[in-house]
């Protein structure tokens, strides 16, 4: 078989007139024909393709050229620059002229952000911002990490976006901020200004000095740019590059709030809340903070929002308080998010929606918000909304943990000493308790006085044990409260103080906490610590008894029983004894199993009382012990057949025969 190859006929197919073509049909075979016309056609494609590309290559930098002389037009315009008069108007004109251009977008977004030549539009900004930083504009990606960080009215915070923003723009390095730079000094910008003064506040691209910020935010300030105003306030409120002035931080606020800027409306709120540089007035604080948030601020909302919750400067109302979390949570707001999560988990304001609480919780943590990442960490704890994972709540627990979270301290302590989501560390427990502790939080405060009062994790230290329950208990906590009462009673790590004791007894008990509760009432039933008053004694019983306190039950059927204190009571004495006895309640179970002896206040039941009195004796107590020997002879002897078929008494455990041949332990 021939193999055919392509022929060159010495010329160039490209120049061939075709006029002549029909000449050569006379003078070449069919095949050979073909074999030319191929090679015209892929000659004539080669030579488009590349004068294609030249021409291509020629309009692109055509119009890269005309795009930069029209940006470079337009700042003419924007900023008065080379003879030409300063029309933002018509340098946003220009602009638009050139949108392809990523620089033109970013200068653009910087316009509408600051309402230069145009309406303000956050959106519009927004929208602009996003397609230059895409193309890696600096300014556009200053400006866009900007918004996600803070948000304004209609824009979504989202601080993890804002983070990789400012990743990206750090490794431009001062190029990113030369547009800014120029602006700002050479022509006096003050939205420059203001926006180089937050490069400065924040450390972005450029090393984070307060004094250089707070300098370039008073050259836009006293150019009457309302977000230099604003933020000038803020310094001088918190002496942030500039000696701490509260008066002088209210009239730059003012002066911002006067043209409408939301940030200052809501500063003012957050002074009139907490008397700052003026009078405190929680009832104007709500109207600034509603000013604002009708204007879509976010903080505003969210400050709106616990007002309505607690109460503060208006009437309580949360469904309205969950009404201005949701309207903030919605803009990205992590605190908002976070305030609603616990609104769905606890049904406040909302119907409560686990699953929607920790959704909220989630997409505050996700943006690095301290208290959600413990909240979740918690719900993956306890499998709420979602399915149990300690694992997963100790990775949100050290998240939490990282910024220096005290709840996130103290919950780590938590799972080291009992092993939930790491393996069980006593001493890692101590370390993370003291953590918490020395940062004032009670709870922990709390839980290492019990590490250090038993030993746990820690040389056993009955002193420093009591040194943080006091200062627990000075907090309020109410359970630091009730164990540091038990120390002065029972003398330990204090000299023994009956009054003391019931002091810290009282102010437990008042808070509810039936341990105290029940405390309180046995020291005025036995005068410890003040005049015995077995009225006052079972008053204290029955509050303790109403949250099912099994030992103030017990306490209260002996009065009931004996009449001590209130009217003699032997059915109802039997009912407490039984729901104490229950719960394992070793008296109790002594108490109970001396009724069905007796009849008091039940039947007799010599197999219920055999009953109650071996499960008290098998934990040690004398008395039922004693109890036990004596029936066990007697019953055993009389019913040991009928006891033995008796299945119901088995099924309990019970085994009369058992107990002549030593079945009972011994008494302790």
């Amino acid at each position: 078989m021939v193999r055919y190859k392509r022929v060159s006929l010495g010329f160039s197919s490209r120049l061939l007139p075709l006029g002549n073509l029909s000449f050569l049909l006379f003078f070449i075979s069919p095949l050979v024909f073909t074999m030319v016309l191929d090679h015209i056609v892929q000659s004539s494609r080669r030579a488009l393709g590349k004068l294609g590309k030249k021409r291509y290559s020629i309009t692109l930098k055509k119009l890269i050229i005309d795009d930069s002389h029209l940006v470079s037009l337009a700042e003419d315009y924007l900023f008065g620059r080379n003879s030409k008069p300063r029309e933002p108007s018509t340098a946003v004109e220009l602009l638009h002229q050139a949108i392809d251009y990523p620089s033109a977008q970013g200068i653009l977004g910087f316009c509408y952000e600051f309402a230069l030549g145009t309406d303000l539009d956050f959106k519009a900004a927004e929208a602009y911002y996003a397609s230059a930083a895409s193309s890696g504009d600096g300014l556009a990606m200053i400006r866009l990490a900007f918004l996600r960080k803070y948000g304004r009215p209609g824009i979504k915070i989202d601080r993890s976006e804002a983070e990789h923003w400012e990743r990206l723009v750090q490794s431009q390095g001062l190029p990113a901020i030369e547009w800014l730079t120029r602006a700002a000094s050479e022509y006096s910008c003050p939205a420059s200004q203001y926006c180089l003064g937050v490069c400065y506040h924040d450390g972005v691209v450029v090393a984070q000095n307060p004094e250089v910020a707070f300098g370039w935010y008073k050259r836009s300030a006293e150019q009457g740019n309302c977000r230099g105003q604003g933020i000038l306030g803020y310094c001088y409120g918190e002496g942030f590059g500039v000696e701490c002035d509260q008066t002088a931080a209210l009239e730059w606020y003012h002066r911002a709030a006067s043209q409408a800027e939301t940030v200052a409306i809501y500063n003012i709120g957050y002074c009139y809340e907490d008397g700052i540089g003026l009078e405190k007035n929680v009832e104007l604080a709500v109207e600034w903070y509603r000013r604002s948030a009708e204007q879509g601020n976010a903080f505003a909302q969210n400050s709106l929002g616990y007002c309505y919750e607690d109460g503060i400067g208006v009437s309580r109302d949360p469904k309205l308080a969950a009404m201005w979390y949701t309207k903030s949570a919605e803009q990205g707001y992590p605190w908002a998010q976070c305030n609603l999560g616990y609104c769905y988990q606890n049904g406040i304001g909302v119907p409560k929606d686990p699953v929607m609480g920790t959704y909220w919780y989630r997409e505050a943590a996700r943006q690095g918000h301290s208290r959600a990442q413990h909240n979740l960490g918690f719900c993956y704890q306890n499998g709420i909304g979602v399915q149990p994972c300690p694992v997963q709540a100790v990775i949100w627990y050290r998240k939490s943990a990282a910024q220096g979270n005290i709840f996130a301290y103290h919950s780590l302590g938590y799972c080291y000493q009992n092993g939930i989501g790491v393996q069980a560390n006593d001493s890692e427990a101590v370390y993370w308790y003291t953590m918490s502790a020395k940062k004032n939080h009670a709870p922990a405060q709390l839980s290492l006085g019990f590490c250090y009062r038993n030993g746990i994790g820690t040389e056993k230290n009955e002193k420093e044990a009591v040194t943080w329950f006091r200062l627990a208990a000075e907090q309020g906590n109410a359970l630091a409260q009730n164990s540091l009462g038990f120390c002065y009673e029972e003398g330990i790590g204090v000299h023994a103080d009956p009054k003391q004791a019931v002091f810290w007894y009282q102010k437990s008990a008042k808070q509810n906490n039936p341990w105290a509760q029940c405390n309180l009432g046995f020291c005025y039933a036995n005068g410890i610590g003040v005049e015995a008053d077995p009225t006052r004694a079972v008053h204290w019983y029955r509050k303790a008894a109403a949250q099912n306190h099994a030992r103030a039950l017990d306490k209260l059927g002996v009065h009931l029983q004996t009449g001590v204190g209130v009217r003699q009571n032997h059915v109802l004495a039997a009912r407490y004894f039984r729901r104490a006895a229950e719960q394992g309640h070793v008296a109790a179970q002594y108490h109970l199993g001396m009724c069905y002896e007796r009849g008091t206040g039940v039947s007799i039941n010599l197999q219920e009382a055999l009953y109650w009195f071996e499960r008290a004796a098998l934990t040690g107590c004398r008395s039922s012990h004693e109890r036990l020997r004596r029936l066990l002879l007697r019953y055993c002897l009389e019913n040991a057949s009928s006891a033995e078929n008796d299945p119901s008494l088995l099924d309990r455990g019970c085994h009369p025969v058992g107990w002549i041949v030593g079945y009972s332990a011994k008494a302790a």
